[in-house]
């Protein structure tokens, strides 16, 4: 059933938002481009956002993804020391110029690779995690399908087009804020290496300088990634946070370097200007339980009452509760007990429903015998 609420709250979400995306007259430079708040995933803006183009480095935004996940789940550690493999140290491009036998944490690996997108240290730790590239590779094609990423298909863990399977290596400016979305959102730890604007590795002897220019140049800039080949142009996957709201602008095949930038930070002056994420204050309620070993349950709602609206309507939002007036048991965790709505005027925005914080168990025959003899004896004075 929560699967249906979020899809009702989404809905809801857009028609409350009355702004289709792609409506608004932007002449957004490159081929395709697409602005999502990272809260709800909302689409904003959105120009051929689902045409399959050539990332190049943005690829890396999966990359970082699944070593976020390794080290969350425990399977690798930031002290971990991860070795150079002959693949790694031939990687062309932006690298650090790893040499074969070379070492590095894995806290180093992911600076150099955030900060300025370094292939070679890309290819060390796809190796570190699954063995080998193309391991590594089915990993993110995986998750990609997990997320939903039907645009997309990769063919190596750094973006690099040197080599004609490449060609197959695509991916939608949509599907790359979905993956931006994914590591930003669930992955906060990626903020320490993807806000950093110069840094050194190797014990300080080797310099990096990040190459997504906004870090410095935009405010509340979080991130992310950049990219370029000659086959894919100039792009970018740009993440800020203004107010409590994060943004991110997603921009493929531009001519230069500057015209993704302006492209980023134009889409995110828009959404800054526009729209403000609001998580209003929710009174839990309590619902009376019938022939329950506990009076009463506390209702709370099934998922964070979270939503975007527009920038005008932020202090107008009324949170209203309706929970039933009882509930028999036994009352299980998560159970349905009322709904809460979020509105403007009488404007539906969002619709969550208020559920069982806890179980409560039925009364047993031998719970309701004492109970009535409790109530006997207490009526005579006993």
């Amino acid at each position: 059933m929560k699967w249906m609420a979020m899809v009702l709250s989404v809905c809801l979400l857009l028609t409350a938002l009355a702004v289709p995306a792609g409506a608004v007259d932007m002449q957004i430079g490159g081929k395709s481009a697409l602005l999502m708040d990272i809260g709800t995933g909302t689409v904003l803006y959105e120009q051929n956002a689902h045409e399959k183009l050539a990332p190049a480095s943005v690829t890396k935004v999966m990359t970082m993804l699944l070593i976020m996940e390794a080290i969350d789940s425990g399977k690798i550690g930031w002290d971990d020391t991860v070795t150079a493999s002959e693949a790694a140290a031939a990687k062309g491009g932006s690298q650090v110029y790893l040499k074969v036998g070379e070492t590095m944490t894995v806290t180093d690996m992911v600076k150099s690779i955030a900060v300025s997108s370094a292939n070679d240290c890309a290819c060390a730790m796809a190796e570190h995690i699954a063995g080998s590239e193309a391991g590594f590779v089915q990993l993110m094609n995986q998750r990609a399908k997990e997320l939903g990423m039907n645009d997309t298909n990769f063919v190596n863990c750094t973006g690099l087009d040197d080599d004609p399977a490449a060609k197959e290596h695509v991916t939608s400016a949509y599907d790359i804020a979905i993956m931006s979305r994914e590591l930003m959102k669930n992955h906060p730890d990626i903020q320490k290496f993807t806000t950093i604007w110069m840094d050194t590795v190797r014990n300080g002897a080797f310099g990096l300088a990040n190459t997504n220019k906004l870090v410095r140049f935009y405010p509340g800039a979080t991130g992310l990634k950049t990219g370029f080949t000659s086959g894919a142009g100039y792009c970018l996957s740009a993440t800020a946070q203004r107010d409590g709201l994060g943004l991110i602008a997603v921009v493929m095949g531009c001519e230069s370097s500057q015209q993704r930038f302006a492209a980023c930070k134009q889409m995110l002056d828009y959404g800054f200007a526009n729209f403000a994420q609001v998580e209003p204050e929710v009174t839990e309620g309590t619902v009376p339980v019938r022939l329950g070993k506990k009076d009463s349950v506390k209702a709370v709602p099934a998922e964070p009452v979270q939503l975007l609206i527009d920038k005008a309507q932020s202090n107008q939002v009324q949170v209203k509760t309706v929970l039933e007036e009882s509930v028999a048991a036994p009352v299980s965790k998560g159970q349905r007990l009322g709904t809460l709505t979020v509105q403007v005027g009488e404007q539906v925005l969002l619709q969550v429903p208020m559920v069982a914080q806890e179980g409560v168990e039925k009364l047993t025959w031998s719970d309701l015998f004492i109970m009535v003899l409790r109530r006997i004896c207490m009526a005579r004075g006993e």
